[in-house]
């Protein structure tokens, strides 16, 4: 029984001192996401005043991103601490309407509280730490320092004689204890605000999440169902009558054969430039369900070459070190071979830029044109399609395109594997 009564406190102390250990380098962690929250305030500041001024829209989705990289970065932190933090609803549309969300709103309150309350917060938890190691050896090196340095309590308390050097043991000790006790209350003043602003707004009814997710995978089926009806006709329109055609020739050819050879030659000829259009045909259709390019020369290659056949003169701009899965490539290429045949054909366009970066594994894809404006997904231009397609894989796409444009069409893809 003595033996227990010894141990158990000591495990208990351990334990104790497990946590504050583990609060620190958590707060510490903290403090590291607030300071770069403090640091984006003042350039958040100047997108807010540059959109006022409508000559920053394009700010808007880059800074969005950089938020919502340091929210997840916050919520991360906090899953790892035991806290379950919902992800907001998917948010999708143009710049405004991701702008006037409520989740961006709240991912805002909490960059301002955590990128000062937080930092502070932190900055206390390191601070005990610190002095607690400082103060405790004071008293055996004070003296061989210059007196700008003999200081206590962080530079607070000047201490420059041997009783005011004894105090160091003191304050160290005291200093132990509040970091000993304080630190885990300290970490959960830390989290709060994150755990109140980062998940769904209260009352958001997540059945209508459910109910996004049932839409979207019913869209997904949906368009598979028609690209396999599409494949269907492809094949049976194109490639299987002009086989059904080279049958019929190769026929005739053969009844020729005996009674006039000259005729069966030319027959042969149209069998065989049928069959060189039915290849032509099988390759087309074999291109639309995954284009070999693909694989061949990855999205970079296959967008520059999209973009290089681009009636419109077409910058790209492509930051994507590393594969995404072949779905997602997949998707982005036909978007942008959509969006970029739309501008050829529609927009009256002098100038068309593509841009495709991967950030916070997630594929961004940007197809904007100086044309005339006016793209409507609802207009049978194909952007519906486009729409459906990002969607089936959970992403997000918008299409912005007042009335003498510009028009840009924006798509958000998840590289999950």
């Amino acid at each position: 029984m003595d033996s227990e009564q010894a141990t158990g406190p000591g495990r208990s102390l351990r334990g104790r001192l497990r946590d504050a250990v583990h609060s620190t380098g958590y707060t510490a962690y903290g403090a590291g996401i607030g300071l770069l929250a403090a640091a984006s305030l003042p350039f958040g500041i100047v997108v807010a005043v540059l959109w006022f001024l409508r000559v920053g829209r394009r700010l808007v989705l880059p800074s969005l991103a950089w938020l919502r990289w340091l929210s997840d970065l916050e919520r991360e932190r906090l899953r790892r601490l035991g806290y379950v933090v919902d992800e907001p609803l998917s948010r999708s549309g143009s710049p405004e309407e991701q702008a006037a969300d409520p989740a961006t709103r709240r991912e805002l309150g909490w960059l301002v509280i955590h990128g000062t309350f937080g930092v502070f917060l932190g900055a206390v938890v390191v601070q005990l730490l610190l002095i607690t190691v400082h103060d405790l050896a004071y008293p055996l090196w004070w003296q061989y320092v210059g007196v700008g340095e003999q200081e206590l309590l962080n530079g607070l308390l000047p201490a420059s004689s041997d009783s005011r050097a004894l105090l160091g043991p003191v304050i160290a000790v005291i200093a132990f204890a509040l970091w000993f006790l304080g630190a885990p209350r300290l970490l959960r003043w830390q989290a709060e605000p994150g755990l109140r602003l980062l998940g769904p707004p209260p009352g958001t009814d997540l059945s209508a999440r459910v109910a996004q997710l049932t839409a979207t995978r019913a869209a997904a089926l949906d368009a598979h169902t028609v690209e396999l009806r599409r494949i269907e006709r492809a094949l049976h329109d194109g490639a299987q009558n002009r086989v059904v055609g080279v049958a019929v020739l190769i026929g005739a050819a053969r009844r020729e054969v005996p009674r006039d050879p000259v005729r069966a030659e030319e027959i042969l000829a149209r069998a065989q430039d049928t069959t060189e259009d039915a290849l032509a045909e099988l390759r087309a259709v074999v291109r639309s369900i995954l284009p070999p390019v693909l694989e061949n020369r990855g999205l970079a290659g296959a967008v520059t070459a999209l973009a290089a056949d681009c009636a419109v003169p077409c910058t790209v701009t492509i930051d994507v070190p590393v594969r995404c899965p072949a779905s997602v490539e997949a998707t982005a290429y036909f978007v942008i071979a959509e969006a970029l045949t739309n501008v050829s054909k529609h927009s009256r366009a002098d100038r068309a830029e593509v841009e495709v970066r991967l950030d916070a594994g997630r594929l961004h894809v940007r197809v904007s044109d100086d044309g005339r404006g006016r793209a409507d997904p609802a207009g049978g231009t194909g952007l519906a399609g486009i729409i459906r397609r990002v969607e089936a894989l959970d992403g997000r796409a918008w299409v912005t395109s007042p009335p003498g444009g510009p028009t840009e069409v924006g798509v958000e893809l998840p590289c999950g594997s």
